[in-house]
């Protein structure tokens, strides 16, 4: 499995592990050459949402996550009302969801995960160290640094971190956090906050949009740092798009559309979120830079 590949199993807290997962028969939807949307969406008159019902920062029953937010937009642009499937994010979301024509674009997909045709990426963000102020390592920003040394880090087990963290020779002290977890009932990012709070862990290494949720939420008492230098083990910078049926190509090539009109808007709700947005030379965009693309 490539790292991308693991990369979604822990998005949404978070990752399917579907790889003899397949959409099947209703999953291949008609299409035109005009345009028309009709025969590809549920309900052309409603823009229907694949959603996981209790995973923030992402999304959750009340509409409180940063993907209902980025719903609500694109609703508006299209004129559309905005109506979900909700289902939790293990093992067969894909298939129950958008697979079965319940729905028609999960709001957030990694680039390159072949379970999904993907849109145009609207966001590039990455793993990142979530460390208390004041502990001496808020200045730390690799995990090769010699100051995590002995020091008890927190880790989603199975995730593309883990491979960096063995590398370094972290593993050993480290605190692994459960992949697949149901989210209606555990929360394994929330776990190693309260645990970094408590002082049972020294540091935690989490997707980027996560730790930056709960640093932001939490307040001035945690520090992130985005983890875009890792010289050895995989990269953990990631590409994040939406993700449609693969028959839908008008779908996708309207969303494409509203996701290049809208790119400034679309990155101001991330940033609102505490998402750790990074420029393709990976270097981070903030308010001031909000106009640019992923």
């Amino acid at each position: 499995m490539t790292e991308v590949g693991r990369h979604r199993r822990w998005l949404f807290s978070l990752w399917i592990l579907m790889a003899s997962c397949a959409f099947g028969d209703a999953a291949i939807a008609q299409t035109n050459d005009t345009g028309d949307l009709s025969f590809e969406l549920v309900d052309p008159k409603v823009l229907r949402v694949c959603a996981d019902p209790r995973n923030l920062p992402f999304s959750n029953e009340k509409g409180e996550g940063f993907e209902n937010k980025l719903a609500e937009f694109l609703a508006d642009k299209l004129q559309k009302k905005l109506d979900y499937v909700f289902f939790p994010q293990a093992t067969g979301f894909v298939r129950m969801t958008l697979g079965a024509h319940r729905c028609d674009v999960i709001m957030g997909f990694p680039q390159g995960d072949d379970l999904v045709q993907g849109t145009n990426p609207y966001y590039r963000t990455t793993y990142a160290l979530v460390v208390k102020a004041g502990s001496g390592l808020e200045d730390v920003d690799t995990l090769e640094d010699a100051r995590l040394k002995g020091k008890h880090v927190g880790i989603v087990a199975g995730t593309p971190p883990a491979t960096n963290m063995a590398i370094a020779g972290l593993m050993g002290d480290a605190k692994p956090y459960p992949l697949m977890i149901d989210t209606r009932f555990d929360n394994s990012a929330q776990a190693m906050i309260d645990d970094l709070a408590a002082g049972k862990i020294d540091a935690g290494v989490l997707w980027g949009p996560m730790a930056g949720y709960y640093a932001k939420k939490i307040g001035s008492s945690l520090h992130v740092t985005p983890l875009v230098k890792e010289t050895t083990g995989p990269k953990l910078v990631y590409r994040i798009g939406m993700g449609v049926r693969p028959a839908d190509q008008n779908w996708k090539r309207q969303l494409n559309k509203l996701i290049q009109e809208n790119q400034g808007e679309i990155n101001k709700i991330l940033l609102d979120f505490g998402v750790p947005l990074l420029d393709e030379s990976d270097r981070p965009l903030g308010a001031e830079t909000v106009k640019k693309t992923p």
